[in-house]
Protein backbone atom coordinates (compact mmCIF):
# COMPACT_ATOMS: atom_id res chain seq x y z
CA UNK A 1 0.00 0.00 0.00
CA UNK A 2 1.66 3.22 -0.87
CA UNK A 3 2.46 5.58 1.92
CA UNK A 4 0.91 9.40 2.08
CA UNK A 5 3.25 12.38 1.64
CA UNK A 6 3.88 14.38 4.47
CA UNK A 7 2.11 17.58 3.51
CA UNK A 8 4.73 20.66 4.01
CA UNK A 9 4.32 24.41 4.06
CA UNK A 10 7.56 25.36 1.74
CA UNK A 11 8.76 28.94 1.86
CA UNK A 12 9.55 29.45 -2.21
CA UNK A 13 8.65 27.65 -5.36
CA UNK A 14 11.94 26.61 -5.75
CA UNK A 15 12.21 24.99 -2.57
CA UNK A 16 8.83 22.88 -3.65
CA UNK A 17 10.49 21.88 -6.82
CA UNK A 18 13.28 20.62 -4.79
CA UNK A 19 11.32 18.64 -2.39
CA UNK A 20 9.43 16.67 -5.23
CA UNK A 21 13.22 15.87 -7.09
CA UNK A 22 14.14 14.78 -3.54
CA UNK A 23 10.98 12.83 -3.12
CA UNK A 24 11.47 11.15 -6.78
CA UNK A 25 15.16 10.64 -6.01
CA UNK A 26 13.84 8.71 -2.15
CA UNK A 27 11.53 6.86 -3.71
CA UNK A 28 13.41 5.53 -6.81
CA UNK A 29 16.92 5.24 -5.98
CA UNK A 30 16.35 4.98 -2.00
CA UNK A 31 13.63 3.27 -0.84
CA UNK A 32 13.52 -0.33 -2.67
CA UNK A 33 16.82 -1.35 -2.17
CA UNK A 34 17.20 0.40 1.51
CA UNK A 35 16.38 -2.92 3.25
CA UNK A 36 18.25 -5.17 1.31
CA UNK A 37 21.39 -2.96 1.52
CA UNK A 38 21.05 -2.47 5.04
CA UNK A 39 21.08 -6.10 5.62
CA UNK A 40 23.78 -6.84 3.74
CA UNK A 41 25.75 -3.79 5.05
CA UNK A 42 26.33 -2.18 1.78
CA UNK A 43 27.47 1.39 1.83
CA UNK A 44 25.66 3.50 -0.85
CA UNK A 45 28.49 5.29 -2.49
CA UNK A 46 26.51 5.42 -6.01
CA UNK A 47 23.45 7.49 -4.27
CA UNK A 48 25.91 10.18 -2.62
CA UNK A 49 27.07 10.52 -5.75
CA UNK A 50 24.02 11.13 -7.43
CA UNK A 51 22.95 13.33 -4.37
CA UNK A 52 25.81 15.85 -5.37
CA UNK A 53 25.07 15.52 -9.02
CA UNK A 54 21.77 16.50 -8.39
CA UNK A 55 23.21 19.79 -5.85
CA UNK A 56 21.67 18.20 -2.11
CA UNK A 57 25.45 17.76 -0.39
CA UNK A 58 25.93 21.26 -0.36
CA UNK A 59 22.06 22.83 0.26
CA UNK A 60 22.61 24.74 3.15
CA UNK A 61 25.94 26.75 1.91
CA UNK A 62 26.60 29.93 -0.67
CA UNK A 63 25.78 29.42 -4.24
CA UNK A 64 29.51 31.32 -5.17
CA UNK A 65 31.00 27.99 -3.11
CA UNK A 66 28.87 25.48 -5.04
CA UNK A 67 26.22 25.38 -2.68
CA UNK A 68 22.84 25.96 -2.77
CA UNK A 69 21.29 29.16 -1.48
CA UNK A 70 18.89 27.10 0.77
CA UNK A 71 17.84 27.97 4.10
CA UNK A 72 18.00 25.29 6.92
CA UNK A 73 14.35 25.05 7.31
CA UNK A 74 14.61 23.42 3.74
CA UNK A 75 17.63 21.52 4.02
CA UNK A 76 16.68 19.86 7.14
CA UNK A 77 13.35 18.81 5.52
CA UNK A 78 15.22 17.28 2.78
CA UNK A 79 17.53 15.28 5.06
CA UNK A 80 13.94 14.10 6.45
CA UNK A 81 12.76 12.53 3.39
CA UNK A 82 15.83 11.38 2.65
CA UNK A 83 16.31 9.77 6.11
CA UNK A 84 12.77 8.36 6.08
CA UNK A 85 13.78 6.24 2.72
CA UNK A 86 16.74 4.80 4.33
CA UNK A 87 18.48 6.48 7.67
CA UNK A 88 21.99 5.63 5.96
CA UNK A 89 22.07 8.18 3.55
CA UNK A 90 19.71 10.91 5.79
CA UNK A 91 22.51 10.30 8.13
CA UNK A 92 25.28 10.68 5.64
CA UNK A 93 23.64 14.22 4.18
CA UNK A 94 24.06 15.46 7.62
CA UNK A 95 27.11 14.15 8.63
CA UNK A 96 28.57 15.40 4.81
CA UNK A 97 27.15 19.34 5.94
CA UNK A 98 28.72 19.18 9.48
CA UNK A 99 31.72 17.99 8.04
CA UNK A 100 31.53 21.16 5.90
CA UNK A 101 30.84 23.63 8.25
CA UNK A 102 34.13 24.20 9.92
CA UNK A 103 35.78 25.25 6.42
CA UNK A 104 32.69 27.25 5.18
CA UNK A 105 32.46 29.18 8.85
CA UNK A 106 35.57 29.77 9.40
CA UNK A 107 38.31 29.15 6.52
CA UNK A 108 39.86 32.43 4.76
CA UNK A 109 38.29 33.24 1.13
CA UNK A 110 41.40 30.94 -0.47
CA UNK A 111 40.52 28.62 1.58
CA UNK A 112 37.12 28.54 0.69
CA UNK A 113 37.50 29.12 -2.81
CA UNK A 114 39.92 26.40 -3.49
CA UNK A 115 37.55 23.37 -1.75
CA UNK A 116 34.31 24.28 -0.82
CA UNK A 117 33.38 23.57 -4.21
CA UNK A 118 34.31 20.17 -5.01
CA UNK A 119 33.14 19.99 -0.94
CA UNK A 120 29.47 20.96 -1.68
CA UNK A 121 29.56 19.83 -5.60
CA UNK A 122 31.94 18.28 -6.65
CA UNK A 123 31.29 14.55 -5.70
CA UNK A 124 33.00 14.71 -2.51
CA UNK A 125 31.86 12.97 0.66
CA UNK A 126 32.84 14.06 4.38
CA UNK A 127 33.79 12.75 7.59
CA UNK A 128 34.00 14.65 10.72
CA UNK A 129 37.04 13.80 13.24
CA UNK A 130 36.34 14.93 16.96
CA UNK A 131 35.45 12.30 19.58
CA UNK A 132 38.27 9.65 20.63
CA UNK A 133 38.14 6.20 22.15
CA UNK A 134 38.72 7.76 25.69
CA UNK A 135 36.69 11.59 24.79
CA UNK A 136 32.99 11.32 23.44
CA UNK A 137 30.97 13.55 25.68
CA UNK A 138 34.17 15.17 27.16
CA UNK A 139 35.51 16.50 23.84
CA UNK A 140 37.43 19.34 25.03
CA UNK A 141 39.63 16.35 26.53
CA UNK A 142 40.96 14.51 23.65
CA UNK A 143 44.72 13.68 22.93
CA UNK A 144 45.63 13.77 19.28
CA UNK A 145 48.29 15.74 18.74
CA UNK A 146 49.29 18.13 16.43
CA UNK A 147 53.10 19.74 16.21
CA UNK A 148 53.60 22.43 13.88
CA UNK A 149 57.14 21.54 11.73
CA UNK A 150 58.00 24.64 9.71
CA UNK A 151 55.06 25.51 7.27
CA UNK A 152 53.26 22.40 8.27
CA UNK A 153 51.67 20.15 11.07
CA UNK A 154 52.00 16.66 11.82
CA UNK A 155 48.95 14.79 13.34
CA UNK A 156 49.06 11.90 15.42
CA UNK A 157 46.20 9.76 17.54
CA UNK A 158 43.04 8.25 16.62
CA UNK A 159 39.85 9.40 16.15
CA UNK A 160 36.89 7.02 17.28
CA UNK A 161 32.64 6.55 15.94
CA UNK A 162 33.70 8.15 12.79
CA UNK A 163 30.38 8.48 10.28
CA UNK A 164 32.18 7.58 6.83
CA UNK A 165 35.47 6.40 8.41
CA UNK A 166 37.70 4.56 5.60
CA UNK A 167 35.27 5.63 3.09
CA UNK A 168 35.78 9.62 3.22
CA UNK A 169 37.49 11.95 0.92
CA UNK A 170 38.30 14.62 2.95
CA UNK A 171 38.00 14.87 7.25
CA UNK A 172 37.62 17.63 9.34
CA UNK A 173 39.54 16.76 12.42
CA UNK A 174 40.24 18.39 15.42
CA UNK A 175 43.27 18.23 17.45
CA UNK A 176 45.46 19.30 20.33
CA UNK A 177 48.06 22.38 19.32
CA UNK A 178 48.15 23.63 22.64
CA UNK A 179 48.12 22.97 26.74
CA UNK A 180 45.29 21.42 27.95
CA UNK A 181 41.33 21.81 27.65
CA UNK A 182 39.18 23.27 24.88
CA UNK A 183 41.88 26.44 24.35
CA UNK A 184 44.19 23.97 23.02
CA UNK A 185 42.78 22.81 20.34
CA UNK A 186 42.90 23.41 16.51
CA UNK A 187 40.34 22.65 13.22
CA UNK A 188 42.39 20.96 10.25
CA UNK A 189 40.90 19.88 6.33
CA UNK A 190 42.59 16.39 5.76
CA UNK A 191 42.70 14.70 2.75
CA UNK A 192 40.84 11.70 2.64
CA UNK A 193 44.26 9.83 0.95
CA UNK A 194 46.58 11.53 2.82
CA UNK A 195 49.83 9.35 3.66
CA UNK A 196 49.83 8.43 7.32
CA UNK A 197 46.04 8.25 7.56
CA UNK A 198 43.91 5.06 7.82
CA UNK A 199 40.76 3.65 9.33
CA UNK A 200 40.02 0.54 11.52
CA UNK A 201 37.47 -1.96 10.27
CA UNK A 202 33.83 -0.57 10.61
CA UNK A 203 32.25 -1.21 14.46
CA UNK A 204 29.86 -3.84 14.16
CA UNK A 205 26.77 -2.00 14.90
CA UNK A 206 22.96 -2.86 16.16
CA UNK A 207 21.39 -0.97 13.38
CA UNK A 208 22.75 1.44 10.60
CA UNK A 209 24.58 -1.43 9.64
CA UNK A 210 25.09 0.31 5.61
CA UNK A 211 26.90 3.16 7.26
CA UNK A 212 30.26 2.38 7.77
CA UNK A 213 31.37 3.71 11.76
CA UNK A 214 35.26 3.37 12.25
CA UNK A 215 38.08 4.25 14.11
CA UNK A 216 40.40 6.76 11.98
CA UNK A 217 43.96 6.43 13.06
CA UNK A 218 46.44 9.06 12.28
CA UNK A 219 50.06 8.39 12.13
CA UNK A 220 52.57 11.65 11.74
CA UNK A 221 50.34 12.90 8.96
CA UNK A 222 51.25 15.91 7.69
CA UNK A 223 48.91 18.86 6.36
CA UNK A 224 50.20 21.99 5.33
CA UNK A 225 49.82 25.01 7.62
CA UNK A 226 46.78 26.26 4.51
CA UNK A 227 44.88 23.01 5.52
CA UNK A 228 44.11 24.32 9.45
CA UNK A 229 40.91 26.18 9.63
CA UNK A 230 40.41 29.39 11.49
CA UNK A 231 43.06 30.36 14.05
CA UNK A 232 45.26 28.51 16.34
CA UNK A 233 43.14 27.15 19.28
CA UNK A 234 40.03 28.04 18.19
CA UNK A 235 39.03 24.49 17.03
CA UNK A 236 36.81 23.88 20.10
CA UNK A 237 34.36 26.81 19.37
CA UNK A 238 34.75 25.81 16.02
CA UNK A 239 33.23 22.38 16.73
CA UNK A 240 30.55 23.35 18.97
CA UNK A 241 29.30 25.69 16.39
CA UNK A 242 29.14 23.17 13.87
CA UNK A 243 27.54 20.72 16.48
CA UNK A 244 24.47 23.19 16.97
CA UNK A 245 23.80 22.73 13.30
CA UNK A 246 24.18 19.05 13.35
CA UNK A 247 21.95 18.31 16.16
CA UNK A 248 19.13 19.70 13.73
CA UNK A 249 20.22 17.42 11.42
CA UNK A 250 19.74 14.28 13.59
CA UNK A 251 16.45 16.03 14.99
CA UNK A 252 15.51 15.79 10.78
CA UNK A 253 16.22 11.98 10.57
CA UNK A 254 15.03 11.10 13.57
CA UNK A 255 12.06 12.89 12.68
CA UNK A 256 12.08 10.95 8.68
CA UNK A 257 12.66 7.62 10.61
CA UNK A 258 9.61 8.08 12.80
CA UNK A 259 7.33 8.77 9.61
CA UNK A 260 8.30 5.97 7.83
CA UNK A 261 7.77 3.92 11.01
CA UNK A 262 3.79 5.39 11.25
CA UNK A 263 3.08 5.10 7.82
CA UNK A 264 3.75 1.36 8.17
CA UNK A 265 2.01 1.03 10.87
CA UNK A 266 -1.14 2.70 9.81
CA UNK A 267 -0.86 0.66 6.31
CA UNK A 268 -0.72 -2.40 8.20
CA UNK A 269 -3.65 -1.83 10.83
CA UNK A 270 -5.78 -0.75 7.89
CA UNK A 271 -5.05 -4.48 6.06
CA UNK A 272 -4.90 -6.61 9.25
CA UNK A 273 -7.96 -8.41 10.02
CA UNK A 274 -8.96 -9.77 13.02
CA UNK A 275 -12.18 -10.39 14.58
CA UNK A 276 -13.62 -9.91 11.33
CA UNK A 277 -12.58 -6.42 11.45
CA UNK A 278 -9.03 -4.65 10.25
CA UNK A 279 -7.08 -3.84 13.83
CA UNK A 280 -7.50 -0.12 12.55
CA UNK A 281 -10.91 -0.25 14.25
CA UNK A 282 -9.74 -1.08 17.92
CA UNK A 283 -9.41 1.55 19.88
CA UNK A 284 -6.41 0.45 21.36
CA UNK A 285 -4.34 0.76 17.95
CA UNK A 286 -6.10 4.01 17.02
CA UNK A 287 -4.98 5.37 20.55
CA UNK A 288 -1.64 4.21 19.84
CA UNK A 289 -1.01 5.65 16.26
CA UNK A 290 -3.02 9.07 17.21
CA UNK A 291 -0.05 9.55 19.97
CA UNK A 292 2.55 8.23 17.38
CA UNK A 293 1.29 10.56 14.69
CA UNK A 294 1.32 13.60 17.92
CA UNK A 295 4.91 13.13 18.63
CA UNK A 296 6.10 13.31 15.09
CA UNK A 297 4.50 16.56 14.50
CA UNK A 298 5.46 18.09 17.47
CA UNK A 299 9.25 16.91 16.85
CA UNK A 300 8.64 18.13 13.18
CA UNK A 301 7.41 21.42 15.01
CA UNK A 302 10.17 22.04 17.37
CA UNK A 303 12.91 21.49 14.33
CA UNK A 304 11.77 23.56 12.05
CA UNK A 305 11.25 26.70 15.06
CA UNK A 306 14.88 26.30 15.48
CA UNK A 307 15.85 26.21 12.14
CA UNK A 308 13.87 29.20 11.47
CA UNK A 309 15.75 31.10 14.52
CA UNK A 310 19.13 29.78 12.55
CA UNK A 311 18.40 31.42 9.49
CA UNK A 312 17.31 34.45 10.99
CA UNK A 313 20.81 34.64 12.55
CA UNK A 314 19.72 34.38 15.94
CA UNK A 315 20.77 31.86 18.47
CA UNK A 316 19.71 28.67 18.69
CA UNK A 317 21.86 26.50 20.62
CA UNK A 318 19.46 25.97 23.42
CA UNK A 319 16.58 24.93 20.89
CA UNK A 320 18.63 22.57 18.50
CA UNK A 321 19.58 20.86 22.08
CA UNK A 322 15.41 20.40 22.31
CA UNK A 323 15.20 19.59 19.07
CA UNK A 324 17.62 16.62 19.00
CA UNK A 325 16.51 15.40 22.33
CA UNK A 326 12.69 15.90 21.90
CA UNK A 327 12.93 14.01 18.13
CA UNK A 328 15.14 11.04 18.66
CA UNK A 329 12.77 10.72 21.73
CA UNK A 330 10.27 10.10 19.66
CA UNK A 331 11.60 7.94 17.15
CA UNK A 332 12.40 5.52 19.89
CA UNK A 333 9.08 5.56 20.98
CA UNK A 334 7.51 5.84 17.57
CA UNK A 335 9.47 3.02 16.37
CA UNK A 336 9.16 0.80 19.06
CA UNK A 337 4.76 1.23 18.97
CA UNK A 338 4.90 0.86 15.37
CA UNK A 339 6.75 -2.92 16.14
CA UNK A 340 3.43 -2.89 18.36
CA UNK A 341 1.29 -2.67 16.17
CA UNK A 342 3.07 -4.95 13.83
CA UNK A 343 2.71 -7.95 16.68
CA UNK A 344 4.74 -10.40 15.96
CA UNK A 345 5.36 -9.37 12.19
CA UNK A 346 6.80 -6.52 13.69
CA UNK A 347 9.80 -8.60 15.19
CA UNK A 348 11.16 -9.91 12.19
CA UNK A 349 12.57 -8.86 9.71
CA UNK A 350 10.06 -9.41 7.27
CA UNK A 351 8.59 -6.10 7.39
CA UNK A 352 11.19 -2.97 8.29
CA UNK A 353 9.68 -1.76 11.40
CA UNK A 354 12.18 -4.02 13.53
CA UNK A 355 15.26 -2.21 11.60
CA UNK A 356 13.34 1.26 12.22
CA UNK A 357 13.38 0.69 15.79
CA UNK A 358 17.33 -0.51 15.98
CA UNK A 359 18.11 2.93 14.04
CA UNK A 360 16.15 5.04 16.01
CA UNK A 361 18.05 3.59 19.05
CA UNK A 362 21.40 5.25 18.05
CA UNK A 363 20.03 8.91 17.07
CA UNK A 364 19.46 9.19 21.11
CA UNK A 365 23.68 9.13 21.36
CA UNK A 366 25.17 10.64 17.86
CA UNK A 367 26.41 14.05 18.06
CA UNK A 368 26.03 14.63 22.24
CA UNK A 369 23.97 11.96 23.81
CA UNK A 370 20.39 13.16 25.11
CA UNK A 371 21.62 13.45 28.74
CA UNK A 372 24.44 16.14 27.32
CA UNK A 373 21.50 17.67 25.82
CA UNK A 374 19.73 18.25 28.68
CA UNK A 375 22.52 19.74 30.20
CA UNK A 376 22.90 22.08 27.70
CA UNK A 377 19.27 23.20 27.73
CA UNK A 378 19.65 23.67 31.80
CA UNK A 379 22.41 25.57 31.83
CA UNK A 380 20.66 27.79 29.71
CA UNK A 381 18.18 27.84 31.98
CA UNK A 382 19.76 27.88 34.88
CA UNK A 383 23.76 28.83 34.26
CA UNK A 384 26.85 26.45 34.65
CA UNK A 385 26.49 23.74 37.40
CA UNK A 386 28.56 24.91 40.68
CA UNK A 387 31.61 23.28 41.64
Amino acid sequence: MPHPEVERQMPTDEARELLHLVRDIARREIAPRACEDEEAGRFPRETFTLLSRAGLLGLPYDSASGGGDQPYEVYLQVVEELAAARLTVGLGVSVHSLSCHALAGFGTREQRARHLPGMLGGGLLGAYCLSEPSSGSDAASLRTKAVRDGGDWVLTGTKAWVTHGGVADFCTVLARSGGEGAHGITAFLVPGDAEGLSAAPPERKMGLKGSPTAQVHLDGVRVSDARRIGDEGQGFQIALSALDSGRLGIAACAIGVAQAALDEAVAYAKGRIQFGRPVADFQGIRFLLADMATRIEAGRALYLSAARLRDAGRPFSPQAAMAKLLCTDAAMQVTTDAVQVLGGYGYTADFPVERWMREAKVLQIVEGTNQIQRMVIARHLAGPETR
